[in-house]
């Protein structure tokens, strides 16, 4: 119920979702960026790999620093989809970064399909996540989500309506109907 209100970012509180794939997380970060939107707080949006692509790229282009600062500076920032691949060196440096130039001054919703018991071992240098763990779970909401993929739930559903229609039609056959080219 805390995550009702904006409370939680004013005072910088991080939102850590982990669950299997399709299960809503990146939904339910997106409907808690949204309603931080609608309160009037700046929100930013980006899935992990275009974010270390991105901070890869301004490093050749000398906009790094310009670019952390940005992300520093935003109320609400969302971290779709961290851990679907190990970190590199360089980008466990710059997450380090990122949560460091927001622990106490940002809220940080971050999903992720890695149970958060493993994110130490799965970010690699135990140095480095240390210091990454430590500044975004002590002062998070811990959300775990359980269930199907809502996408092979959408399939069943879809296969089980065209189906049910194929069925009801009247003289006519719904494969044949619906041009699939």
């Amino acid at each position: 119920m805390e995550l009702c209100n904006t409370q939680w970012i004013d005072v910088h509180r991080n939102v850590l979702i982990t669950g299997p794939t399709g299960i809503g997380k990146s939904y339910l970060a997106c409907a808690l960026g949204n309603f931080a939107a609608r309160a009037d707080y700046p929100v930013l949006y980006l899935r992990a790999p275009r974010l270390f692509e991105t901070l890869q790229q301004a490093r050749g282009d000398g906009s790094h620093l310009k670019i952390l600062t940005r992300l520093a500076k935003v109320q609400l920032l969302i971290i779709d989809d961290f851990l679907l691949t190990p970190p590199s060196n360089w980008e466990r440096q710059d997450l380090l970064e990122i949560v460091e130039d927001r622990y106490q001054s940002g809220a940080t919703v971050i999903t992720s399909q890695c149970p958060i018991g493993d994110w130490h071992p799965n970010i690699g240098d135990p140095t480095l996540a240390d210091a990454i763990c430590d500044r975004l779970l002590h002062n998070a909401y811990k959300i775990e989500m359980k269930g199907d993929s809502m996408r092979k739930n959408q399939g069943e559903s879809t296969t089980t309506s065209m189906a049910a229609n194929q069925k009801n039609a009247k003289g006519g056959n719904l494969a044949e109907d619906v041009n699939l080219s």
